[in-house]
């Protein structure tokens, strides 16, 4: 069964103030480790840059490792960025799994359970949760990731994303629902030692 992958790398980064891609997490940036650990389950594994894209390109390791595609309407919010990154899998894709590029300690075993069980129920959505907090990776069916694609520039993904029909997997991952968005976070799980 394939499963493309797609990590949402484009936007500002405004409130980090500098490519949150290009932040480290142990020894690899952000992008880099989601690459590998997506591709555990995913093929082909798709990077959706905007802002700040040469930056972001040339700071990459695993850069030959995905599949890189521009967002020109990054400006117009994560849908956008998704809806490009769902324009790019291959036909042959059965299902689509995403995250922002801000949940980089996803652990490589959520991927692969999420992975499992749409092999396992054919679920047309299936999100990733943890202690019953929903969060990142989603995974989503080819038919689902088609309404995805056609929905206007003022919807959002979880308006298709949870249904009557969505599998809510929990999963012992923190990372599912913790998202660097600013310095301030970036500095305290580092402190903590959760970025390793």
């Amino acid at each position: 069964m394939s499963i493309a992958g797609i990590i949402l790398a484009a936007g500002a980064s405004s409130r980090m103030g500098r490519p949150k891609p290009l932040l480290s997490v142990g020894t690899e940036t952000f992008v880099d480790r989601l690459i590998r650990s997506m591709s555990s389950a995913c093929s082909p594994v798709i990077v959706v840059l905007g802002y700040s894209a040469e930056e972001i390109r040339s700071g990459m390791k695993r850069a030959g490792e995905a599949e890189i595609v521009m967002n020109e309407r990054c400006s117009e919010g994560q849908l956008s960025s998704l809806q490009r990154g769902i324009a790019a899998i291959p036909e042959t894709a059965e299902a689509v799994m995403f995250t922002p590029v801000d949940h980089p300690h996803l652990r490589t075993s959520t991927f692969t359970a999420l992975a499992e069980r749409f092999k396992e129920t054919d679920a047309p959505a299936i999100v990733a949760t943890h202690g019953e907090r929903r969060g990142h990776p989603v995974l989503v069916s080819r038919a689902a990731a088609g309404r995805i694609a056609a929905l206007p520039p003022d919807s959002r993904a979880s308006d298709v994303v949870h249904g009557p029909d969505t599998l809510y997997v929990d999963v012992d991952d923190p990372g599912v629902v913790e998202d660097i968005d600013d310095p301030e976070t970036y500095r305290r799980l580092l402190e903590a030692g959760t970025l390793r």
